[in-house]
């Protein structure tokens, strides 16, 4: 079994995040510059076993899908073609940013640290990661 990556993809930056081999936690990985992140799973998926992708689903209170979306939509594509036997899901973010200021808030970082964008990407993408493993287990 390998791990499960997770992706909160943002137009300048992505949080990353990936669950142990035995796909039971979820932990932040890194903060990658949205330029260069093929390159860096390219390098990720080479040292790791990954079995699946999680991608959030950048989606509002009322349901309606964010714009960023069609840069997630272009990404997906060029991820398939990069590694076409891994699977892709999606996955509802809403709320993710607003929990991982929280969490980061509630850890006693100073206030810098807290405010830190990587840091936030990276928690979020953990949440992501971490939801999408408690609803697979329901």
């Amino acid at each position: 079994m390998g791990q499960i990556l997770a992706i909160d993809y943002g137009k300048a930056r992505c949080g990353i995040a990936a669950t142990d081999d035995m796909q039971i936690i979820a932990s932040g990985l890194d903060t990658v510059d949205t330029r260069f992140l093929v390159e860096f799973l390219k390098k990720y998926f080479n040292e790791n076993h990954v079995d699946e992708v999680v991608i959030g689903l950048p989606v509002d209170l009322k349901g309606n899908i964010s714009g960023v979306e069609t840069d997630i939509l272009k990404f997906i594509e060029e991820f398939k073609k990069e590694f076409p036997g891994v699977p892709v899901h999606r996955f509802d973010e809403r709320f993710t940013s607003k929990m991982a200021s929280f969490f980061i808030s509630q850890s006693g970082k100073n206030k810098k640290q807290r405010q830190e964008k990587g840091l936030i990407d990276k928690v979020s993408a953990t949440i992501i990661l971490q939801n999408f493993l408690e609803q697979r287990t329901r």
